[in-house]
């Protein structure tokens, strides 16, 4: 498996555990709830269940197909611009109330729908080359 697939399940695993984390945190402390919901929900479903899908994908896809995947290069950018949204998410969201984090909270929600459109893009060549019949 190629190293940057690995990276994507390993972050995979990471953003369960700390989801995980976050969740407990909700229960002991219920006066934060309402802060931690979008960042619980954040890292389990763009963190866990995207990055295992990402890695998957690329891992998986291509060789359905019998293909290389299109572009490795995506395959890289795509992992730092789809983790540096979540993070940015993560971090900014519970100080979205000052405009400097509601700004990087933007910022790094469009970081993270850039990643979405690389993977789709990227897969979408790979499974099926436009043009190809």
């Amino acid at each position: 498996m190629e190293p940057i697939i690995v990276w994507y399940l390993r972050m995979s695993v990471i953003y369960f555990v700390a989801a995980a984390a976050v969740g407990t945190a909700m229960l002991i402390h219920p006066d934060i709830r309402i802060a931690l919901t979008p960042i619980h929900a954040h890292l389990n479903l763009l963190g866990f269940m995207s990055m295992m899908i990402y890695g998957v994908g690329y891992h998986i896809l291509p060789k359905f197909s019998g293909v290389q995947v299109y572009s490795p290069k995506i395959v890289r950018v795509q992992f730092w611009v789809a983790n540096a949204g979540l993070i940015g998410m993560a971090v900014s969201w519970p100080l979205d109330y000052n405009p400097l984090f509601k700004g990087m909270l933007i910022m790094s929600a469009l970081l993270s729908v850039l990643g979405a459109v690389l993977f789709a893009f990227n897969i979408l060549k790979t499974i099926k080359p436009i043009g190809a019949k």
